[in-house]
């Protein structure tokens, strides 16, 4: 099967899975409680649509893509801030810290990127082409640095008894693998330009599927009440590192006040 082809499936494939998702979240009421994500699956729908609608090499596609492609990079930024608040739901002060941590970390990878950019730019690059090589570069930043911060946030957890909803354990490695795999994309598109683009494309199409039915597989009522702790200790163990991070909470809430 050619590649335009694949890449045309797995659209719709990631289409399907968006939909069913969607319509899972809403009929067992955890859109109450994933609302960014939520949000995000709702308009997913019309932009995945519009990939299969209109000519992708058509003008009218490239600036409808570039138009919207930022309200994708602010729904990542939201859903993993929604992850941060329900990983850490029960220590405001560590999730706050967390959530400037995102922040910063986001813009630092930002800058870093387009920086790594400038020197391959040239007055003679058609617009066009210099418009893409930003793309990719806030695009492999955000991803990226999301997904550093997921992969942080998770072993830093699981160094403590935290107890988390399946879903949310779920919810963070379906998003971190997804995060990795976009930024690993956009950097070989960076770096190889068009020769690899049909083929990234289509490993990307790929996984975005697979994760899309992934959530709506593993996404449940019941996974809200299976509880799932990381490390594995004695109760006294785990009692005296849950007593040291709700001190290190506190801690961080009086600074906050102070």
């Amino acid at each position: 099967m050619p590649r335009v082809s694949l890449v045309l499936v797995f659209v719709l494939a990631s289409l399907v899975g968006v939909v069913l998702t969607t319509f899972k979240i809403h009929r067992t009421g955890l859109h109450k409680r994933y609302r960014i994500f939520f949000a995000y699956l709702l308009f997913r729908i019309p932009y995945t649509t519009a990939g299969l609608v209109l000519d992708v090499k058509s003008d009218f596609y490239f600036y409808f893509w570039v138009l919207t492609i930022p309200i994708t990079w602010a729904f990542y930024v939201l859903v993993v801030r929604e992850l941060c608040g329900l990983v850490l739901e029960r220590y405001s002060g560590l999730k706050t810290l967390g959530r400037w941590f995102m922040y910063l970390a986001t813009v630092v990878s930002l800058t870093l990127s387009v920086l790594s950019l400038l020197p391959r730019l040239t007055p003679a690059m058609p617009q066009r082409s210099i418009k893409l090589y930003y793309i990719y570069a806030i695009d492999r930043g955000v991803t990226l640095s999301l997904a550093l911060f997921l992969v942080m946030m998770v072993f830093l957890v699981s160094r403590y008894p935290v107890r988390l909803s399946r879903n949310v354990v779920v919810h963070v490695v379906l998003y971190t693998t997804f995060f990795l795999s976009s930024s690993m994309t956009m950097l070989l598109k960076s770096v190889f330009g068009l020769k690899v683009y049909t083929a990234v494309d289509t490993a990307l199409m790929a996984l975005a599927s697979a994760c899309g039915f992934a959530w709506f597989g593993l996404l449940s009522g019941k996974g809200e009440e299976a509880t799932v702790s990381l490390p594995n200790m004695d109760s006294n163990h785990e009692q005296h590192l849950l007593s040291q991070l709700d001190s290190l909470n506190q801690t961080l809430l009086k600074a906050a006040k102070g």
